[in-house]
């Protein structure tokens, strides 16, 4: 008798893309298991009215999917990484990281073709902590302004007048075929991705080793190397998933190359650094790239996100 997997996901278009995704991915590799997805409405989507930042980060997106695995309602849950905290309930892991979409930060706009064609005072919509201290370090005459929903709600607010523009993940836009909507992806040498932005993990009980063998050939090593040495740098930094932290890793035949970043909200102070190397040193370049950081005044920028109220 066949296996049925059910897999937890958020009801958002680009979450429900995520878990067909996966769901596809298992039925090709496994024709006679049975998948359902069971989709969850989680605080996160319930409090739309403030800021990440202000009701708890973005970890408000996993919580109620981590507990349908604790209590076996469900069997998978799939995440986009740079929303999975740095620190995993007790008995769950995420043995699968699927291989890297674009990781870079899109801007979208009805009138001006490029971030650099935004008039002075523009108002640039993000939920995101990291995104809005380095747009304001890079233009500090612009209104960033908080924006929530999911995708389409956050284009249909842009359509409607509310932003001159606004910043997305590009991998999400790619997924739910509206890159169209893309005018410039952000280099990310201009906006440095979030911590495992553009990536896909799969998280199961630790214990379930039947399921664990059926979704391991969705695992990506490539993808995994680099999403487990920015969350490192992040872990290092104690920056959680929502504070203004940037963290990405390329890794090229056997060479990892990493950057970092942490900053102000308002964008007055925004600190950089980089390390490169062997990628059997990947720890020694997560602890180079933290040293660096907080050689800089890190904890001290981070610290004072606890008197931020906001936008």
């Amino acid at each position: 008798m066949s296996r049925v997997v059910r897999i937890a996901t958020r009801k958002s278009p680009l979450a429900l893309w995520q878990a067909e995704h996966v769901r596809a991915r298992l039925l090709d590799l496994h024709p006679d298991l049975q998948v359902e997805l069971l989709p969850m409405r989680t605080q996160g989507d319930r409090i739309l009215d403030a800021p990440l930042a202000k009701i708890g980060g973005k970890g408000l997106f996993v919580k109620e999917l981590e507990n349908g695995l604790l209590d076996g309602s469900a069997d998978l849950a799939v995440h986009s990484m740079k929303d999975v905290p740095m620190h995993l309930p007790d008995g769950l892991q995420i043995p699968v990281v699927c291989r890297r979409e674009d990781p870079r930060d899109a801007f979208i706009s009805n009138s001006c073709a490029g971030f650099a064609d935004l008039p002075v005072g523009a108002r640039v919509g993000t939920a995101s902590l990291r995104r809005r201290c380095q747009l304001l370090y890079l233009r500090p005459d612009l209104q960033v302004a908080s924006l929530r929903g999911n995708v389409n709600t956050r284009l249909a607010k842009l359509d409607a007048g509310e932003y001159d523009a606004i910043v997305l993940a590009t991998a999400g836009l790619k997924r739910l075929q509206l890159d169209a909507r893309i005018r410039a992806s952000f280099d990310p040498g201009e906006m440095l991705p979030a911590v495992g932005q553009g990536v896909m993990g799969i998280e199961c009980r630790g214990d379930d080793d039947e399921l664990q063998a059926l979704i391991a050939p969705l695992h990506d090593e490539h993808t995994a190397l680099c999403v487990a040495s920015e969350r490192e740098v992040n872990r290092r930094l104690g920056g959680g998933c929502q504070a203004p932290v940037a963290c990405h890793a390329v890794l090229a035949e056997d060479h990892l190359d990493m950057e970092g970043l942490v900053g102000a909200p308002d964008g007055s102070r925004v600190l950089f650094a980089s390390a490169a190397g062997p990628v059997q040193d990947a720890q020694l370049l997560c602890a180079d790239i933290t040293s660096q950081l907080l050689d800089q005044g890190a904890e001290e920028l981070l610290e004072s996100l606890r008197e931020f109220d906001g936008w």
